[in-house]
């Protein structure tokens, strides 16, 4: 049996671990590792949507302009509402988020706080 923790969420045990985050395979849920220790996690830096609003975890968001995925026809709408982001540290993309055409990482420059 693992001897990882139980999702906080929805309570299976049904977890795995991915990268430095828990993910639970039954609802989605993740969280981080270091919040069950008790560790500051401020590996984050401060995020700021095009208007200069603070983005956090969890925020809804609109898409301000039309967007090209690269290496493929999709085209991601302006307008399109995105419920829950998820901010990511590393890389030029801040925003790790879920669209009906799939999962992307945004840049926040393309992003308003709804």
């Amino acid at each position: 049996m693992s001897n990882l923790p139980a999702c906080p969420q929805c309570t299976l045990e049904n977890t795995y671990p991915d990268g430095d985050k828990l993910v639970c395979a039954d609802c989605g849920f993740e969280w981080s590792t270091e919040a069950d220790a008790g560790g500051d996690d401020d590996t984050v830096a401060l995020v700021r949507d095009a208007n200069g609003n603070v983005l956090n975890d969890g925020d809804a968001v609109v898409l301000i302009k039309d967007l090209k995925v690269k290496g493929s026809s999709i085209t991601l709408k302006q307008g399109s509402k995105v419920k829950s982001i998820r901010l990511v540290s590393g890389g030029d993309h801040e925003v790790d988020c879920k669209l009906d055409a799939g999962q992307f990482m945004l840049k926040a420059c393309f992003l308003k706080k709804v």
